[in-house]
């Protein structure tokens, strides 16, 4: 493992969790009720991200899904997530009783661990060496949890106007990433 390689698939994988850009995101759900556990959110896409660089072509062909269809049911609940945030809709709704919790979903995963990051995850298989894939998905799961973590002071720092603007103008991008990833998977 070398530390460009580090530093390479490190930068990739943020880029692809998008985690500055989906604080918005988090805070608007955070704000309609929605709890998360920071450690258990971290873990989660943690654990998902390892499990696909380890069995991630092979589960997905133990179903027989390829990984086109993959990355396209997950732009499907993406688009979803931007619908509800622009339109200001309830889409994911709880069962009657059930605590709001989205810790593994939809946070975990599809937002942080999606089928974007999955994918990229898989191809960077023939490029970089697994220790250093390995090292990547734990940098970006330290900025995780910090960024998690620090979503009540963020929130608290945010007008309701900045986060109105913010929760609508990631929306469209989230929509814009979803459909990016259904166009090219179809």
């Amino acid at each position: 493992m070398s530390m460009t390689a580090l530093l390479s698939v490190s930068v990739i994988l943020f880029s692809v969790i998008d985690m500055l850009g989906n604080i918005p995101v988090l805070v608007s759900m955070k704000k309609e009720g929605l709890s998360f556990t920071p450690s258990v959110v971290t873990a989660f896409a943690t654990g998902i991200m390892i499990a696909f660089l380890f069995f991630g072509a092979s589960i997905l062909g133990l179903f027989g899904i390829d990984i086109s269809s993959f990355a396209l049911a997950g732009s499907v609940v993406m688009l979803f997530i931007g619908l509800e945030m622009i339109l200001g809709i309830k889409l994911f709704k709880e069962e009657a009783g059930e605590q709001a919790s989205g810790s593994i979903v939809p946070i975990a995963f599809p937002l942080l661990a999606g089928a974007g990051t999955l994918t990229t995850i898989i191809s960077l298989k023939a490029e970089f060496d697994t220790l250093s894939i390995l090292g990547g998905i734990i940098i970006n799961a330290i900025i995780i949890f910090i960024l998690l973590r620090s979503i009540d002071w963020i929130a608290a720092k945010m007008t309701p106007q900045t986060a109105t603007t913010l929760r609508k103008v990631f929306g469209i991008l989230l929509l814009a990433i979803a459909i990016q990833i259904a166009k090219a998977n179809i």
